[in-house]
């Protein structure tokens, strides 16, 4: 399956919860989930209701919303699935998260250097976020720990990450951030309470438990 291109407010109504797709207009609560409510999208939505879904529907739309609220696709989500199993420390699903966590387009998001995770997406792929001096092109790039992040000095995008910064409110304590030189450093891995995904990871290790 390729890249989604449609309406990103229709998948956080189709999930029911905030994606975190948008970025001006959800910190602005202008966002069609808090608009329009946790109906499904589409001519009917309004008057329709959710289904009640089986266990294992449940668990497919765990891994789903999950998958949304990264940006990632199938193979690069079971590649996580099968990398977190190799980890001895917390719970697998524990594990599953903080990797996600550790994608420096998710990083620099968190930083507040870009206001919605495919915008950082596109600041890392066009080469203007550098890892410890050294550029890195690549999203999925897993940050590790007293790894610093910044734009670029001479890259046009800074006026936008400057923008981003001046939107959030803080940043994520396994962070810090310097919005004056556009930096952050990675001071630890983050543990499940800190991380705000709104994601039952305990269904999706129950997924892959069957299919592993």
């Amino acid at each position: 399956m390729g890249r989604y291109t449609g309406p990103t407010e229709k998948l956080s109504r189709r999930e029911g919860v905030e994606l975190e797709l948008k970025g001006a207009r959800r910190l602005a609560r202008k966002g069609g989930l808090e608009r329009r409510g946790d109906a499904p999208p589409g001519q009917h939505g309004a008057g329709r209701f959710r289904r009640r879904e089986s266990i294992y529907g449940q668990q497919l739309r765990e891994k789903q919303r999950a998958k949304r609220y990264y940006g990632v696709r199938e193979r690069q989500f079971r590649n996580y699935v099968v990398k977190a199993r190799k980890g001895r420390e917390g719970q697998l699903g524990e594990r599953l998260m903080v990797l996600l966590e550790r994608r420096l387009d998710n990083v620099v998001y968190r930083l507040g250097l870009a206001t919605t995770r495919a915008q950082a997406r596109q600041f890392v792929g066009h080469g203007h976020v550098t890892v410890n001096g050294g550029r890195v092109d690549i999203a999925s790039f897993l940050v590790s720990i007293d790894d610093i992040i910044s734009i670029k000095l001479e890259s046009p995008i800074r006026p936008a990450a400057t923008e981003a910064t001046e939107m959030i409110g803080r940043v994520t304590p396994w962070l810090q951030a310097d919005f004056d030189g556009l930096t952050g450093k990675v001071l630890r891995f983050p543990e499940r309470h800190e991380i705000d995904a709104p994601v039952n990871e305990q269904l999706i290790v129950e997924l892959y438990s069957r299919a592993m």
